[in-house]
């Protein structure tokens, strides 16, 4: 991986884009360096302070960078920041310190997890182990190793000199032809026909053909310019530094122990020659107006350093300064020499906001990322606006993925307190936010409650996992479930098998309502869809299709299943905000693409009873013969009008039923009623993940993104390439056969089981890793799916690493069950 594409054929300065980033911080001095380097020459960058420090986020960060983070995208942006900053230096001072990084563990939790960091970072390729006390105590001399319980050490991991970095990518990029303007405060954001077309500040207008907000915590200020809402909350952190410390004097270097995190009491610390900085996260949230943030020259008027470096609140500091004496004894006859709280961004799912707005067509955000992040957020933005996509996934980053409920100023500022909250917390991968619940609810939510579902979260809606009605189902099972370790036992119970044999043995109603649901009509809309997607769409009224989005390299940008309801009108079931989005960029004059998912709702009819269920209820044809598979039409259920669709994402035979919201509730009383006879059981999401897996159905964003081609991940089917031009099409005919696959794992010990993101090792090599994993329990066994080398054939050995554990298992030969897909097709 090169740091920058040097190489690469740049387009001449008249031909060059005009591009305004607005800030010049970390993240757009690396913006600005990666376009440059790219051969887009003509890049301005506003900054309102004066250069190189002006007082943004950037200009007071401690320059913490751990690479290891549960988000693969993270540690892929922060993996480039170190290789990137590793090779920069400024006046003979290298911009990266690889001192290396320490997480403790205080408790057998914390040290718990810190094994399983340890197989999140080698699935990612990041070195790093588990290490004993006295390790601990050997790298960090200053510790009270009575307290710790071990440790995790990454040694390449280190420290970041942010300001340094900025002014050795600005030298760079000017070097190329950019220019960097100091106190030059945006006022506005111009446009023209729907794009954004200059840049207003105090000292001038800029015109532009492209508009990067970098602002960090004025993102939203920006954005409000341009008409675009930022869901960023600015909070600030505590930061303190002791005076001189007896233990390091004479230190000559900067820094040369790791850098220590002490996550079980929110902290961390790190060197300044012979003082010590900490930073905690342990205090109450203290959230901060954008809107109300001095300027540089305002802020040094209130007797502020920065605007970034709000006052120290002693009292927030109290506890912290006791636990870090605690674990440092060096500390508890020291004194603090300095401190201040610190703004920097927080969005409400901990993530950066990514990409070119649909509201303003050429005004691209790149905020709320962190040092740590930078260049690697610099790099796919940079390569987003002159490639058209980023080389890696950055789907959980895209400013589209936030659904309008989570949008408003109030959920933006709660989830933003709460991410701070939590940024060392032992998260789970299934944990769900405590607030604002409940957000979004189905038209059954009333029943749901009333059958004691258990909801988990999920882009704002509420989604049963299990229900515990059918707790007396657990005991007619037959065969006893093995017992959990407490990990994989957190949100999960065995109801969820019981309600997954009543899918396979009987029927079962399961809440789609979540799913995303949009409408194509218009007079093109055929010819639109059909050059959009993979598969052959040209079929009568009453066909579904499964298909793909593709990008033009061919990577899964989504899976959708389209229904031709007549001639001009089409429904899609889609994955997220981003497919909407995207359609709505490529629909032509007369094709409107709406999401109508709010405004409707669907029930999943599934199991070998579900004809006898649904066909006593309607007049229509509901035989396999006069309703085949993947057939979609209109019919009534009792005196609920439904778009009824024979899919069946568990393996089953059933229908996907929808309706308008209103009539919901009484579609699942007359379901619900009409099938006590049968048996029938409300499911949940738990036995439907268990199900698919069976089925080796995909789901798009964990399973493939748009990292991987339909050849890789094993849908290719749904790719006809005679079909005539689609987006994607050509890349694909243009590629070599795939080196990488996903992969279905059976584990071999009926007892195990694994959650996903662990490293899988063939022949002792770490060789990929876990996407999704659950209990299959019609097979008895756990089923995990994992990106591994191509060519491993049924029967090979591997091991997946669950907390510093070797799991056996074998790969297997899908699908692994029903492969002659006689339970659904009959």
């Amino acid at each position: 991986m090169s740091a920058t594409p040097e190489d690469r054929p740049h387009p001449s300065p008249e031909t060059s884009p005009r591009v305004v980033v607005v800030g010049a911080g970390i993240v757009g001095c690396s913006l600005a360096d990666e376009l440059t380097a790219r051969g887009w020459t003509d890049v301005t960058v506003l900054e309102q302070g004066p250069l190189p420090a002006p007082g943004g986020s950037t200009s007071h960060a401690p320059g913490l960078v751990f690479r290891t983070s549960p988000s693969k995208t993270l540690t892929g942006f922060a993996r480039y920041t170190v290789e990137k900053f590793g090779s920069l230096s400024h006046d003979g001072v290298p911009c990266f310190e690889p001192v290396g990084g320490l997480e403790l563990a205080t408790t057998p939790e914390r040290l718990a997890d810190l094994h399983r960091r340890a197989g999140l970072a080698a699935a990612r390729g990041v070195r790093g182990e588990v290490v004993s006390t006295a390790r601990c105590k050997e790298l960090w001399p200053l510790l009270d190793e009575s307290v710790v319980l071990g440790g995790f050490h990454t040694p390449e991991d280190g420290l970041a000199r942010a300001v340094l970095a900025c002014r050795a990518q600005l030298d760079r990029a000017t070097a190329r032809g950019a220019r960097f303007l100091d106190r030059h405060t945006v006022t506005g954001i111009e446009r023209a026909d729907g794009r954004v077309s200059g840049v207003v500040t105090d000292r001038g207008v800029f015109p532009a053909d492209h508009v990067v907000s970098a602002a960090g915590f004025w993102g939203p200020v920006i954005g409000r310019m341009a008409g675009v809402d930022v869901p960023l909350q600015p909070l600030a952190h505590q930061y303190a530094r002791t005076r001189p410390l007896r233990e390091l004097s004479g230190a000559r270097a900067e820094a040369t122990l790791p850098v220590l995190r002490f996550q079980d009491a929110d902290l961390y610390f790190r060197e300044h020659h012979d003082r010590i900085g900490i930073g905690s996260y342990a205090h109450r949230p203290l959230p901060v107006d954008p809107f109300g943030v001095p300027g540089y020259d305002a802020a040094r008027g209130r007797g502020m350093e920065m605007p970034s470096s709000y006052p120290f609140t002693e009292e927030d500091w109290a506890p912290s300064w006791a636990d870090a004496r605690r674990l440092v004894p060096a500390l508890r006859g020291a004194e603090v020499e300095s401190g201040f709280n610190g703004v920097f961004s927080f969005t409400p799912d901990g993530m950066p906001v990514l990409g070119e707005t649909r509201e303003l067509r050429g005004f691209w955000l790149a905020e709320a990322v962190w040092v740590t992040h930078s260049a690697g957020v610099a790099r796919a933005v940079a390569e987003w606006m002159v490639d058209g996509r980023p080389s890696m996934d950055v789907h959980d980053c895209d400013v589209t993925r936030f659904e309008e409920a989570q949008r408003s100023p109030a959920y933006v500022r709660e989830r933003g307190s709460q991410q701070f909250a939590e940024v060392y917390d032992v998260t789970h991968p299934l944990q769900p936010m405590e607030r604002p619940r409940p957000l979004r609810v189905s038209p059954f939510h009333a029943r749901q409650e009333q059958l004691g579902a258990f909801f988990l979260e999920g882009g704002g809606w509420e989604r049963p996992h299990w229900y515990e009605a059918n707790a007396p189902l657990v005991a007619s099972l037959g065969a006893e479930l093995p017992e959990r370790d407490p990990w994989s036992a957190r949100y999960w119970s065995p109801i969820a098998a019981a309600e997954a044999h009543a899918t396979r043995e009987r029927v079962a109603l399961y809440d789609m309502t979540p799913l995303r649901r949009l409408e194509v009509t218009g007079s093109g809309a055929l010819d639109f869809l059909d050059r959009m997607t993979t598969n052959k769409l040209r079929k009568r009224p009453g066909a579904v299709t499964y298909t793909l989005l593709l990008d033009d390299n061919g990577g899964i940008r989504s899976d959708l299943t389209v229904a031709r309801l007549a001639e001009d009108h089409f429904q899609i079931g889609a994955n997220s905000p981003a497919d909407l989005d995207h359609l709505i960029r490529h629909a032509p004059r007369g094709v409107q693409v709406r999401d109508i998912t709010s405004g409707t709702c669907c029930i999943g009819v599934w199991g070998p009873l579900a004809r006898a269920l649904v066909q006593p209820l309607t007049e229509d044809d509901f035989s396999h013969e006069g309703f085949g598979y993947f057939r979609a039409r209109r019919a009534h259920i009792g005196h609920v009008p439904v778009t009824a669709m024979r899919l069946s994402y568990v393996g089953e035979l059933g229908w996907e039923l929808y309706t308008t919201a209103d009539l919901g509730l009484r579609l699942w009383d007359t379901l619900w009623e009409a099938g006590r006879k049968l048996g029938v059981v409300a499911a949940g999401r738990s036995a439907f993940n268990s199900l698919r897996l069976e089925k080796g159905y995909r789901a798009w964003g964990i399973d493939m993104t748009a990292e991987h081609t339909p050849a890789e991940a094993g849908v290719g089917f749904a790719v006809r390439m005679d079909k005539g031009d689609f987006v994607g099409r050509d890349a694909l005919r243009d590629r070599p056969e795939p080196t990488r696959r996903l992969t279905p794992l059976l584990l071999d010990d009926p007892a195990a089981v694994v959650l996903g993101s662990e490293p899988v090792s063939v022949d002792g090599t770490t060789a990929g890793y876990v996407t999704s994993a659950g209990h299959g329990y019609t097979l008895g066994r756990c089923v995990a799916y994992a990106w591994l080398p191509a060519g491993l054939t049924p029967g090979t050995g591997v091991h997946i690493e669950y907390f510093g554990e070797k799991v056996p298992a074998t790969v297997a030969e899908e699908p692994l069950f029903d492969p002659e897909m006689t339970r659904i097709r009959r």
